[in-house]
């Protein structure tokens, strides 16, 4: 069983994380018309992930995810924000699996599927005339969170490497 000092230390460091996943959102390397954007965002909260295990990335992931909602996320239904943010954002804790690529790919299906069901029930009306709706959530947000996984999987990588040889992580 863990330690006290062991779980504050794993909650300053989920703290810091979360913060610091706000910030890196303003690191933006372009946004969608609708919604969305490819950042450094998930890079400490892939990386606290790493470090502490699923069931803290999972924390940390869903409170990015409330931070979001506060710090001026898009609120239509409440169904339709815990999909967007909380639940989307939980999801960053399958990244701990192994091997990391895995992991990667799999926090991005959860991910993309939260997204696709909102876009689907919550956004259809941007769908094209006689697009199902389904199909377009899919192709709206599957391509973007794939350039952030991969741009954020990359450098987190780099950074975990330099860690574990500079610091001993």
């Amino acid at each position: 069983m863990p330690s006290r000092h062991t779980n504050t230390a794993a909650m300053i460091e989920c703290a810091l994380c979360v913060a610091l996943s706000y910030v890196m959102t303003k690191i933006n390397l372009f946004t969608m018309p609708q919604g969305g954007s490819v950042d450094f965002e998930l890079v400490p909260l892939i990386l606290f992930t790493y470090r502490r295990g699923w069931k803290w990335g999972l924390a940390a992931g869903t409170l990015a995810g409330v931070m979001r909602i506060l710090l001026g996320g898009y609120f239509l239904t409440p169904v339709q924000v815990i999909l967007d943010y909380p639940l989307a954002y939980s999801f960053v804790g399958l990244t701990d699996l192994h091997p990391f690529w895995l992991g990667l790919i799999a926090a991005w299906v959860g991910m993309t599927a939260s997204s696709v069901v909102s876009g689907a029930i919550f956004f259809a009306q941007y769908a094209p005339e006689g697009q199902n709706p389904w199909v377009y959530s899919f192709f709206y947000n599957a391509p973007v969170l794939g350039v952030k996984y991969i741009v954020s999987g990359i450098a987190a990588f780099i950074l975990w490497k330099i860690l574990e040889r500079d610091l001993s992580v």
